[in-house]
């Protein structure tokens, strides 16, 4: 792609709306996230009224061109009133299964919905080239229901959107912990459309027995390409998986917009995951993609421990900036970190790098037979 916005900032995301909601309390995203990486960013000074925007919230018309009307209706109702009819919460998945009723749980994936829309249409209108919306990523949304903490599929209505405004390919790559299967079932009967999902083997929504989707062998009739990673997952393994397989699918697809959905629970310290990553191999994966030359929307996704999330995400943007991230925090950005209340085991005591610096710890380790194989198999035809 030519380099015709070299010029062009990137673009920050986001909205106070993650600070006013949150799933309630026992919840796993009961924690700041968006806004802590936000806060970080803007006493770093990477962050600023010339490079924010505030997120818009979608229209019930917009999020109808994937969700089914009467769904969008029910999680409205549902934050409207604080519950629902029971055959109305079974059939849409709300109020269950990780998926709760609370305040603003309309409003708030709405707004990341708005804002990935938002960006869709800035980056095809070639008004910027990189945007990053950490609010983002709700992967696992289906038209109907809700699914694994996801009310809407912002990624799948952002794709789409990109789609409408002229992109002819659009490459997904997902980062997450958990395979992106509401994004790799929304596309996959559409050729413009690649998804690639790095994840953890086993772990929800696959199957325990690591069969089926998510796996290897799925492929979504050739619109997807997954590999399902094994427990201990290293930073010397991403690398060699974005240089030996993610960045040759690339280059191979040559597409018009990348979306990057850079969960941060595939990290060591994210309590939902058993993979072992440092925030500098995400930082790595991120400065690679954007490096390609083409339109990069860079999204959030999953993430549950809070001082790891905010770190990661902070350094995100730093990169897409082209910004150096300091060896060790200001007492301003410190700050940030400390006054964060986590009401978790691993937040009791914690460790002193999870608020004096932004960069892990690199997590070096061996690289397995099964991670070279794993590449080799997803560039087989």
């Amino acid at each position: 792609m030519p380099d015709r916005l070299s010029h062009a900032r990137p673009k920050f995301i986001a909205s106070d709306v993650y600070r006013a909601t949150n799933h309630g309390r026992r919840h796993p995203l009961a924690i700041p996230r968006v806004t802590l990486a936000m806060e970080i960013c803007r006493v770093l000074g990477w962050l600023n009224d010339g490079n924010f925007i505030d997120s818009p919230k979608a229209t019930t018309a917009d999020l109808a061109h994937f969700h089914n009307p009467l769904y969008i209706n029910a999680v409205a109702a549902a934050e409207r009133d604080g519950s629902l009819p029971d055959d109305v919460a079974q059939r849409h998945h709300i109020g269950i299964n990780g998926n709760p009723i609370f305040d603003g749980m309309y409003q708030r994936p709405a707004t990341a919905c708005g804002g990935g829309l938002l960006a869709a249409r800035m980056l095809m209108a070639d008004q910027t080239e990189v945007i990053y919306a950490p609010g983002g990523g709700q992967h696992h949304g289906r038209p109907d229901r809700a699914s694994g903490f996801c009310f809407f599929n912002e990624p799948a209505l952002t794709i789409m959107t990109m789609l409408e405004q002229g992109a002819e390919r659009v490459f997904y790559l997902d980062l997450d912990a958990h395979h992106g299967d509401g994004v790799q079932d929304a596309f996959a009967d559409d050729e413009r459309v690649l998804t690639v999902s790095i994840h953890e083997s086993g772990r929800w929504p696959m199957a325990r027995d690591r069969s089926g989707e998510g796996s290897v062998e799925d492929r979504a009739g050739g619109g997807a390409r997954n590999l399902p990673v094994p427990q201990g997952f290293n930073d010397v393994e991403l690398e060699y998986l974005m240089e030996a397989a993610v960045l040759p699918l690339l280059a191979d697809f040559s597409p018009d917009a990348i979306y990057l959905q850079a969960g941060a629970d595939a990290l060591a310290d994210d309590p939902q995951s058993k993979l072992a990553l440092s925030n500098s191999a995400i930082w790595r994966a991120v400065a690679a993609v954007r490096d390609s030359g083409s339109r990069l929307l860079v999204a959030g996704g999953g993430g549950y421990n809070p001082y790891s999330v905010g770190r990661c995400w902070a350094g995100i943007w730093a990169t897409l900036c082209r910004v150096s991230i300091p060896d060790t925090l200001p007492d301003a950005a410190e700050a940030c970190l400390r006054d964060v209340v986590w009401h978790h085991r691993l937040g009791r005591n914690a460790p002193e790098h999870w608020f004096t610096t932004l960069a892990d710890v690199p997590s070096v380790g061996p690289l397995r037979d099964e991670i070279k194989q794993l590449a080799r198999t997803t560039l087989e035809p």
